[in-house]
């Protein structure tokens, strides 16, 4: 899978595709269904397959302060997108240029001239162009003057209701574990690389590897029951814990995993976290002893959830 970041990188030989445009977030199955309806068409016409998408997300762009928690950042939604039949990722620069860019132009200068596109999957509701003036209908009429096909995504239900990002947040906010992975087609997965942190978890008795989430805001928070993957040895059973850690008064998120029965240096390795079960909320605690023996209460439960 070939990543094009940002409309200066679009090369002559990215010219004809068959095209999906979206932000994809948490690649789940709906998503998956537009990538294999892409995927037909291109076996089809023997063209390559190409994802659009921007960052930042254009709700991050317009309403920072009010857009929902991302499912998955960039790096995640690559890693997970490098599973089904996608060729390339072309991914624009969200900024004042493209949001002023008219939704005439953006299907002229980016879909017809830069990339060639012969066939476009999109939703029925998709709006683009400055004032998100640009429609569906827009881009049918577009597509039979530039001689491209334009349809709508295929709607993928799960229990009689749509798969969305948004009802797999949901899930996560609360703590149904199980209907995120049934939505996902997989386990709501974190990933970054372990950094240093304060070695408090050391001190006791509780060693963990601290990643920071690098996110505006997180979708879960709390006391997991996990599974680690990118080590030597995987997956590695574990506890991990998502939040501020209002005990020792902080206040910027960050995910500690404690491995169970794991004794190796991971300093600097990108590993990725698998969320199976929600133990419990973060609580402030009174004192460190109280902490380290809830701590000792959350091992245990996550030991009794792998014996089981």
């Amino acid at each position: 899978m070939e990543l094009i970041r940002g409309l200066q990188n679009i090369r002559s030989r990215h010219y004809g595709c068959v095209a999906t445009i979206g932000n994809f977030d948490g690649v789940h199955l709906g998503h998956q269904a537009v990538l294999g309806q892409l995927a037909e068409k291109a076996a089809e016409l023997c063209l390559p397959t190409t994802l659009i998408t921007f960052e930042p997300q254009p709700m991050e762009y317009f309403i920072p302060d009010k857009v929902p928690a991302r499912l998955t950042r960039f790096r995640e939604k690559m890693l997970a997108l490098q599973r089904y039949s996608v060729d390339r990722v072309c991914c624009l620069s969200f900024n004042d240029k493209l949001a002023n860019l008219t939704a005439e132009d953006f299907i002229e200068q980016i879909l017809v001239e830069r990339l060639g596109v012969k066939y476009l999957v999109v939703g029925d509701d998709f709006r683009f162009g400055k004032n998100r003036v640009g429609t569906f209908d827009m881009l049918v009429e577009a597509g039979k003057q530039h001689g491209f096909q334009v349809v709508s995504m295929h709607t993928f239900e799960i229990d009689a209701e749509r798969v969305s990002s948004t009802r797999i947040r949901r899930a996560l906010e609360n703590g149904d574990m199980a209907s995120a992975e049934k939505l996902l087609g997989r386990r709501y997965r974190m990933s970054g690389r372990v950094a240093h942190g304060e070695k408090l978890g050391r001190e006791l008795g509780y060693p963990t590897a601290n990643i920071h989430l690098h996110r505006q805001a997180s979708p879960i928070k709390g006391i997991y029951v996990v599974e680690v993957f990118g080590l030597d040895k995987e997956p590695i059973q574990g506890v991990a814990s998502l939040g501020t850690r209002p005990t020792i008064n902080k206040t910027i998120a960050l995910l500690e995993v404690f491995l169970l029965d794991f004794h190796q240096d991971i300093y600097g390795r990108h590993i990725q976290v698998s969320f199976l079960k929600k133990i419990r909320n973060e609580e402030k605690f009174d004192s460190l002893e109280e902490l380290t023996q809830q701590i000792q209460l959350d091992v245990e439960q996550a030991q009794a959830y792998f014996a089981a």
